[in-house]
């Protein structure tokens, strides 16, 4: 099956290149994919080439539709990844995530592509209105600020596609990531609790469903296979969700933390944070550290039911093990 991706290189994308090159313990894959990579012109693409020859890699942009045309051509089916979390300014989310996934779209449907999976979050559905029930697929959307929304018009595209029947979809909704790979601001996250007191807003209890980047690809390679998931949209995350308690405490007992002990602070500085990330974001300012501490008292936590029972999803690592293989990997490359 020829396959074009999008979001490689990237933390997400690396790692799914190497599942389907190489197979999940390097033992190689359990099917051939002819892949082809759509590529930003100035991003090194050496792991990528490392990897296998065999990846052709198509240069472009999701805004530039003459190289999303050449991209298309031949594939059977568009695993899109590539997106734009923490943006410069607020427009370039909905150029990026939005205008660019519907530019994608039309290059694949005029191409005669089968099948397109889309990468999504959990931003498009908010956050809990009660702790104790978790976020389900046909809860309405309550999209988190601009990035909740631009991600939410994205999947608007996707489904209208769909519904024209222009082409298959399945959509993906993964949460916080987290896995070897990892790019700057998580290894952050990892040395501030080696510090030995990070802050945590609130009392800590709040849930987080969390997506290992291995049962994130377990999920993108059901969605691509299997036949009953066209025109469905999956919450894909661990089996369940953790408190940001047990997160925090977890990465340090195995950084190895002695007399660990993080500075709660007031659940009213994170509704601050959240008051100064919606007043930026209404000028088409964003601050990442502002948007970040604005969600870190809210729960996020939701249900893989549907996941484990249409796609037969079976999220295999869980967070004590992933952190460790995140933190050899941050280890192995001198970060940590």
């Amino acid at each position: 099956m020829k396959v074009l991706l999008t979001g490689c290189p990237g933390w997400l994308g690396n790692r799914l290149l190497e599942v389907l090159t190489k197979g999940w313990e390097g033992k190689g894959p359990e099917r051939n994919w002819e892949l082809r990579c759509l590529v930003q012109p100035e991003l090194d693409v050496s792991f990528i080439n490392r990897l296998s020859k065999d990846i052709e890699v198509s240069y472009g942009s999701l805004l530039g539709k003459d190289s999303l045309r050449q991209a298309c051509q031949g594939v059977e089916m568009v695993i899109h990844l590539a997106g734009l979390i923490h943006p410069r300014k607020i427009s370039d989310l909905y150029a990026v995530n939005s205008r660019g996934t519907s530019y994608l779209l039309e290059a694949a449907v005029a191409a005669g592509a089968r099948r397109f999976i889309y990468i999504s979050s959990n931003s498009p559905a908010g956050v809990n209105t009660d702790r104790h029930i978790p976020m389900k697929e046909s809860d309405t959307p309550n999209p988190w600020l601009n990035y909740g929304l631009s991600k939410l018009r994205a999947e608007h595209y996707v489904n209208t596609a769909r519904q024209e029947k222009k082409l298959q979809t399945v959509i993906l909704r993964p949460c916080w990531f987290y896995g070897p790979q990892q790019p700057r601001r998580q290894t952050r996250f990892f040395h501030m609790i080696k510090k030995g007191n990070p802050i945590i807003f609130g009392d800590g209890k709040n849930l987080r469903s969390m997506s290992y980047v291995d049962n994130t690809c377990q999920a993108i390679l059901l969605a691509a296979t299997t036949e009953q998931a066209d025109g469905q949209t999956y919450w894909v995350a661990d089996e369940k969700p953790y408190p940001t308690n047990e997160i925090y405490a977890t990465v340090a007992a195995l950084l190895g933390v002695q007399n660990f002990k993080p500075m709660h602070v007031p659940a009213f500085a994170s509704d601050l944070c959240l008051l100064a990330d919606r007043a930026l974001q209404y000028l088409g300012l964003y601050e990442m550290n502002i948007h970040v501490a604005a969600e870190m008292t809210r729960d996020i936590s939701v249900s893989v039911e549907k996941a484990k029972t249409e796609l037969g999803y079976k999220p295999k690592i869980e967070l004590k093990e992933g952190m460790w293989r995140s933190i050899e990997w941050c280890r192995a490359q001198g970060m940590l």
